[in-house]
């Protein structure tokens, strides 16, 4: 049974800032994540965190990076893109923090995403997530994403990958 952080009443504006995923603003994302990845797909949160940091390499500039969306200081929402190919970025960790959830925190990370890989040259964004996170599924139908086949498909045992692009021109 997934269980669901009490909502946060809303304080601040949000604003967003370049990390990296060993900064202190990451660490409280990731670490809800791989609590949540564990209750959708199974394992442990510490099974999770030993797969959830992608390359350091991968999310450096120009390529690559990590936006922490925070609201008074606490971090609320989070995603990092990195290079796929000449064209694509890739998006990787997309997540808001269940007790900020259903206040437009994704919509307006992954608008910020997809300017920030604009204007690093990229014209398309690709993306997967798992069948057992509807709530994803339903956030990029709704932003404008395409689900397409997953290249290459990932080995995900009974899970099955989604894969979703959208081009930025």
């Amino acid at each position: 049974m997934l269980v669901m952080p009490e909502p946060c009443p809303p304080h601040g504006q949000l604003r967003f800032v370049s990390a990296t995923h060993d900064d202190p603003l990451a660490q409280p994302l990731l670490a809800e994540l791989a609590v949540e990845y564990a209750q959708r797909y199974g394992g442990t949160p510490s099974t999770h965190l030993t797969w959830l940091p992608v390359p350091r390499a991968e999310l450096a500039p120009p390529d690559g990076g990590l936006l922490i969306g925070v609201v008074d200081g606490v971090p609320v929402t989070g995603g990092a893109f990195r290079r796929y190919d000449a064209d694509t970025a890739e998006l990787k960790r997309i997540w808001t923090d269940g007790a900020h959830r259903r206040r437009g925190y994704a919509r307006a990370l992954l608008a910020e995403l997809e300017a920030e890989t604009r204007a690093r040259g990229y014209r398309r964004l690709y993306l997967i997530t798992g069948n057992r996170q509807p709530e994803a599924e339903a956030l990029y139908d709704a932003t404008g994403y395409t689900r397409i086949e997953p290249d290459p498909l990932p080995s995900w045992g009974p899970f099955l990958p989604i894969a979703f692009e959208k081009w930025l021109i």
